[in-house]
């Protein structure tokens, strides 16, 4: 009688990029950062750097897809 020969499991790897630009929710939600944060903010009014730092709900369902597809342990 002949062994059987498991196929190995592999393990999914997380996109890295994927995961720092997006967070999950508590409730679920998938948000993002606002990209333009970094440089050339000299003249731009502290109103407008004020709203940089918040996180904006992602609309698209197919970007939705997309990130579960590259960071699927995303926290």
């Amino acid at each position: 009688m002949t062994a059987k020969v498991k196929t190995p499991k592999y393990k999914l790897k997380t996109h890295k990029a994927t995961s720092k630009r997006f967070r999950l929710t508590g409730s679920g939600v998938l948000v993002r950062t606002k990209g333009g944060k970094s440089h050339l903010r000299r003249r731009t009014p502290s109103r407008t750097k004020a709203l940089f730092a918040e996180m904006v709900k992602v609309k698209g369902t197919k970007v939705i897809k997309r990130v579960n597809r590259l960071a699927p342990n995303m926290e």
